[in-house]
């Protein structure tokens, strides 16, 4: 690498060097590589194309720039991405949020409208903390639980709480499921591992590789988590109360399926923007 690249120049070879490694958006994430690297936003980066790279600068780019070549993903270099609007730190145990998974909160937004209610709420597999964050944002009022298995996940969902000013109203435990809960919640969300466990090796590689395995395994066909949570929606959702969980795009009858086995009523199945099946549905 030359001294003093201009960052035109930076940013062209890293676009080549992504575009061969097979990443699909080659310019946006070097785009935001540059942008973390130099703290230059990314809409004033080809403006600014003429302007020198420090070498120092430039050897911190080009670190990032192997590892992304090397399939991991953009967000954990970054080492936070946005979810609903919210900025939310990332941790070895926790997914990346995806836009998929804001089918949740719209689904519960639009079913439950009132703003202003003192809603409670629990987010099962909680992560980062993404689905629950996100509705306590909508809610000022509202209360929530955070449950993930990882202690190191909760801690991450529990920091995220602090910097979004929310700590004071969510809470976050390392558990199996709502073994561990008793008590009536009015929501009741969650994204559990829906991949079967033979297909995740076939992912992408920055899922295969670099997402935590047991935030994507869910058993054989997928949807063990679904039949262990069926009944515990049952007994945890208050008279009236809602369920939304989010699952694969060819699961939404099977989870539908097993809802309505457990007691559930007005199931219904949400597509996402893509058109695809995304959030299953429930009334107790």
């Amino acid at each position: 690498m030359p001294d003093d690249p201009t960052l035109s120049a930076l940013l062209a070879d890293a676009v080549r060097r992504l575009t061969a490694a097979g990443i699909d958006s080659p310019a946006l994430d070097a785009g935001y590589l540059a942008e973390h690297v130099l703290g230059i936003p990314r809409l004033a980066l080809r403006r600014r194309g003429a302007e020198p790279v420090a070498l120092a600068a430039a050897l911190s780019f080009e670190a990032l720039l192997r590892r992304r070549e090397a399939r991991e993903p953009l967000q954990r270099l970054l080492g936070s991405w946005e979810f609903w609007g919210l900025e939310l730190l990332l941790g070895p145990e926790t997914l990346i949020p995806r836009a998929d998974t804001e089918t949740v909160v719209e689904a519960v937004l639009k079913r439950r409208p009132e703003r202003t209610r003192p809603w409670r709420i629990l987010d099962l597999g909680t992560g980062t903390g993404a689905i629950l964050l996100a509705l306590l944002h909508e809610y000022p009022q509202a209360t929530g639980v955070g449950v993930d298995l990882s202690p190191a996940a909760a801690a991450v969902a529990a920091r995220n709480a602090q910097l979004l000013d929310l700590a004071q109203r969510a809470g976050f435990v390392a558990a199996s499921w709502a073994d561990a809960l008793d008590g009536c919640f009015d929501l009741i969300v969650g994204n559990p591992p829906y991949i079967p466990d033979g297909e995740i090796d076939g992912l992408q590689p920055e899922v295969a590789r670099h997402e935590p395995r047991r935030a994507l395994a869910g058993g054989i066909d997928g949807l063990d988590p679904y039949r262990h949570l069926a009944g515990e929606l049952v007994r945890l959702l208050r008279p009236g109360g809602l369920a939304v969980l989010e699952h694969g795009a060819e699961q939404g009858p099977a989870v539908a399926a097993l809802l309505r086995t457990a007691g559930l009523h007005g199931v219904e199945t949400v597509c996402d923007l893509g058109g695809r099946d995304r959030v299953t549905l429930g009334h107790a």
